[in-house]
């Protein structure tokens, strides 16, 4: 079964979850961790590989690239963050061809203009809705795989409020949009809504945030909400940034790593995770007999 037809299959089952990850290792770990799916984000691939805020700055070729790796090291699903489709109707073809060969399994677009910015922060601003719905349709007519996900995002709740983005949302579920993503959401009772007037139309994806504008609610929360799908798309760079700081901090204080060995994986254990005894042992088999 492909991994596009498996995560089809997730989303037509109960509500899941698909943690964030931004590089081959951390998609090792959610799949390690026994998630079904993982979702690659746009904020964490320009926060790791230009240190620089969601505002735009990743290039198509820098994120195709990010899930490229990662495919060749993982089998589940990859939703993947393509921001506003790096342009218009046909750069988001292009879009949609490339993610799909590198391996994404779901490719979401969203209705900002460029240059676009994080769905937690101020000062965004969209494109009609009409173009999104060109943009949809583009997706559509270049999947070469008809099980690829086109995950339609709207951004606006922020800009034009929660009717509005509803409204947005139901026109995406109807032009064909696999998935429906309403950006930003500001309460639990603002997730039901859009639970209730959506949630028997198309799957909903809900997007958590520490510290952004919505609720944090747990995927059982979110299920009884109507919705299918959350994802935590900064949630592990968050750990990382956290735990990598405490360590620095420690090393520059000490001058050594005796006092955080507790924290940190050992050299077994790295290896165990990134499966040095297999590849070895895999690369016995061709080992000329005669060396």
């Amino acid at each position: 079964m492909s991994h596009a037809r498996r995560l089809r299959e997730l989303l037509a089952g109960p509500a899941f979850i698909a943690p964030g990850c931004y590089d081959a290792l951390t998609a090792l770990l959610v799949e390690q961790a026994g998630f079904g799916c993982a979702y690659v984000s746009g904020a964490s691939i320009a926060f790791t590989r230009i240190a620089r805020p969601d505002l735009g700055l990743t290039t198509l070729s820098e994120v195709a690239d990010t899930v490229a790796g990662m495919r060749e090291r993982v089998t589940l699903p990859l939703i993947v963050d393509a921001d506003n489709g790096f342009g218009n109707a046909l750069n988001v073809q292009r879009t949609v061809r490339l993610l799909e060969r590198m391996g994404a399994s779901g490719i979401q677009l969203e209705d900002q203009q460029a240059p676009k910015r994080c769905g937690h922060l101020d000062g965004k601003a969209l494109v009609s809705t009409a173009e999104m719905l060109g943009k949809i349709r583009a997706a559509q007519d270049a999947r070469a795989d008809a099980d690829t996900v086109i995950v339609a995002r709207s951004d606006a709740v922020a800009v034009e409020g929660l009717d509005a983005g509803l409204a947005r949302a139901a026109a995406y579920a109807e032009a064909g949009a696999d998935v429906v993503f309403v950006e930003a959401l500001r309460s639990t009772e603002e997730f039901a809504r859009a639970g209730r007037e959506l949630g028997q139309q198309v799957p909903l994806l809900a997007n958590m945030v520490e510290g952004g504008r919505s609720p944090l609610l747990s995927i059982g929360e979110l299920q009884a909400l109507g919705f299918r799908l959350a994802i935590f798309p900064g949630a592990m760079l968050r750990v990382v940034i956290h735990a990598a700081s405490g360590y620095l901090a420690t090393l520059r204080r000490d001058g050594t790593t005796r006092n955080m060995l507790g924290q940190m994986a050992d050299f077994k254990g790295i290896n165990a995770v990134i499966g040095t005894d297999a590849l070895l042992a895999a690369g016995e088999r061709y080992r000329d007999p005669a060396s």
